[in-house]
């Protein structure tokens, strides 16, 4: 019997749905599918994947939606005759700094699931906070200013962990629950971050947390890859060992879980490779190497790079990096991206991204010395907001011609994409002219 081509499962658990891709050895792509939370699951009654609570504040979504999206997206694959028992091994990404609460006494029930239900089924009473926080999530500040003096200041804490405190980071939503609700959290016994808890459904125990990902929680000493004494303690009694030990981002965690292969036919040599985080996955994803930067131009414009000696501050972040553990990745994100220059298209080129082409291109490099810093809303890296223009004598003035304009405002942008890079320890590479 000729065996089935081999391929590669990834997974991507992300804020609205939950995605699948097969590829052959070639790296060819046979298989592409999606589950869409709000559309698919309707009885979650999110939007926008998420819960968005009335303080506004608050976001969250509901754990038992995740694992019931990969039972669908398993059931469609199969009922299309999907062939499982070629794939060799699977890995994926989850959306960055979300945590799920898993209760006492859910590691038997994840290992011993029965392959005739459902996993939504056997696991529906497994969690100890039914709906997680996201990174969405911004109803943590007070946790994040007792983090930061706990360790001597939000430098400190960018130098232990790589980045300041932020309320999206899963350590300062771990204190916020710890603090309100404590009888939940002493009846956890693992706290996952979501990539590994989507590899934890596939590995039918308690996957670690990557070094990557484990980076987006001001947690992890990113120099040494262990959790921070100080940092755990000041969120919460006991942690270390519900987060269990962290492992680098591309190690092969074991075997597929039985369930997979009576269930779905997986073969049992199917291996399972940590999950990571979107971003670190990105980076991976389009292969950068060393002195590499992808940007990624969007409603926020974000910036990784691949860094070999990084000075952490208090803007952006440094993570470990996912493809070589001895290196790292930074990251920036910058609010006032796609927006920003829609405006100016609308305003400068009526409406037409050709005439904005053609605009950019008549004006020479530099600008003649005009400058622009242009933030309709209040920009994370710098903090501020406004529209600054300034001539070439440094004068500050009201407006600029419609050209300069949109020279000032691309210049602008990626002047300020590379001075924070360089802050954080990218070389610039100098090449004899």
């Amino acid at each position: 019997l000729a065996m089935a081509a081999p391929c590669y499962l990834g997974w991507d658990f992300s804020t609205q749905q939950l995605k699948v891709i097969a590829i052959d050895e070639q790296l060819r792509v046979i298989y592409e599918d999606n589950v869409h939370f709000d559309k698919d699951l309707p009885e979650f009654k999110t939007q926008g994947g998420v819960y968005i609570h009335s303080d506004r504040l608050t976001v969250t979504s509901p754990v038992l939606m995740w694992v019931k999206a990969l039972d669908m997206i398993l059931e469609k694959m199969k009922s299309l005759g999907f062939n499982f028992s070629q794939v060799r091994a699977l890995s994926g990404a989850g959306q960055q700094h979300g945590s799920v609460y898993w209760k006492k006494g859910s590691t038997q029930i994840l290992k011993n699931a029965s392959s005739e239900l459902p996993l939504h089924q056997s696991l529906k009473a497994c969690f100890s906070v039914s709906n997680s926080p996201i990174w969405m999530d911004s109803s943590t500040g007070r946790f994040c200013s007792t983090l930061e003096k706990a360790v001597g200041g939000a430098q400190h804490l960018a130098n232990i962990t790589g980045s300041r405190a932020y309320e999206r980071f899963t350590g300062n939503q771990i204190a916020k629950i710890y603090s309100q609700n404590p009888e939940v959290y002493m009846q956890t016994e693992r706290i996952s971050l979501v990539s590994s808890f989507a590899a934890s459904l596939f590995l039918g125990a308690y996957a670690p947390i990557d070094y990557s990902d484990g980076s987006g929680m001001n947690l992890l000493q990113i120099w040494d890859k262990v959790w921070s004494a100080s940092c755990l303690d000041a969120c919460a009694p006991g942690l270390e060992e519900k987060l269990g030990c962290p492992a680098p981002s591309h190690s092969v965690l074991g075997p597929i879980s039985p369930y997979y292969c009576q269930r779905y036919g997986f073969s049992p040599d199917c291996k399972i490779v940590a999950f990571t985080g979107d971003n670190p996955a990105s980076l991976a994803g389009m292969r950068l190497q060393e002195g590499d930067i992808a940007i990624s131009l969007g409603t926020s414009d974000t910036l990784f790079l691949w860094i070999q000696e990084p000075t952490p501050t208090l803007e952006g972040h440094i993570l470990c990096n996912p493809v070589d553990s001895q290196t790292y990745m930074a990251l920036l994100c910058f609010k006032n991206g796609s927006l920003m220059r829609e405006r100016i298209r609308d305003h400068c080129a009526s409406g037409s991204w050709d005439e904005f082409s053609k605009a950019l291109s008549s004006t020479v490099a530099g600008n003649n010395g005009n400058l622009g810093f242009y933030f309709d809303v209040m920009e994370i890296t710098p903090e501020a907001v406004g529209i600054h223009r300034f001539n070439r004598d440094n004068q500050k003035v009201s407006d600029f011609p419609k050209e300069v304009e949109i020279r000032a405002l691309i210049e602008g942008q990626f002047m300020a994409k590379r001075i924070h890079a360089e802050k954080l320890g990218y070389k610039v590479s100098k090449y004899d002219k």
